[in-house]
């Protein structure tokens, strides 16, 4: 058996999820995450909403694919950490002001996940715009996905980066740094980051190959139209 079969249900929660639930959706996408090479080492950062003003939140410098429930720690929206294991001594994580803008901009979500997908800052390291006109199912599933000016790692200027460009994208790339993906549970911000490391890829892999074949614009319009009515569940 698979060791994530077990679990895999705990990604998809609401807001009545206890504080439980959301350490194992968190410990989940973590391992998720690493293996499928997303958070190398111990990059990035993931997180949860609970109740109003309360997120579940991963601490620093600890690899991803190898949490435990009691790593986790628990905040308040101005980063004050409301509860932590004292025998283990986790420490905020610098890109925390980053997760905690994304709350701020978007109450409409429940889940934030920092990454590092290597194809995806590829395209920011190489000045290459993330295309919307390659996959259709980037329109349709995702939209369009902006990538941020430069900003220090582990400072508040990464929050700043995102700040206007996180109000109405589900994705946003970060210069040379990597990536942060928002929805309503750690299931979709999951399935936003797969499938921008998944464009990325193919976008790469085309420029390898000389050429690439663009959407011609018709699709496109119909595409916007096609997503408009997912999300507004028509």
């Amino acid at each position: 058996m698979n060791k994530f079969d077990q679990t895999f249900s705990m990604l998809r929660f609401s807001d009545l999820a206890t504080e439980r639930d959301l350490r194992q959706a968190i410990v989940e996408a973590g391992q998720l995450c690493y293996s499928l090479g997303l958070m190398p080492s111990n990059n990035g950062n993931i997180s949860a909403r609970m109740g109003e003003d309360r997120i579940v939140i991963t601490p620093s410098t600890l690899c991803k694919g190898r949490l435990e429930l009691d790593d986790l720690l628990v905040i308040d929206l101005d980063g004050n950490v409301l509860k932590a294991d004292a025998r283990k001594k986790r420490r905020v994580s610098s890109e925390t002001p980053m997760h905690l803008e994304a709350y701020r901009q978007r109450p409409d979500i429940r889940a934030v996940i920092h990454a590092h997908p290597a194809h995806a800052t590829a395209l920011t390291v190489a000045g290459i715009p993330f295309p919307e006109d390659v996959l259709p199912e980037l329109l349709e599933g995702l939209g369009p996905v902006p990538t941020t000016e430069f900003a220090t790692p582990s400072s508040d200027e990464n929050a700043v980066a995102i700040r206007k460009h996180i109000v109405e994208h589900d994705a946003v790339l970060i210069r040379n740094h990597g990536a942060i993906t928002v929805g309503r549970d750690l299931e979709e911000a999951l399935v936003h980051l797969e499938r921008v490391e998944h464009v990325a890829k193919v976008v790469v892999m085309a420029h390898g190959l000389g050429k690439i074949n663009r959407l011609p614009p018709e699709m496109l319009g119909k595409l916007h139209v096609l997503r408009q009515k997912m999300k507004s569940g028509i």
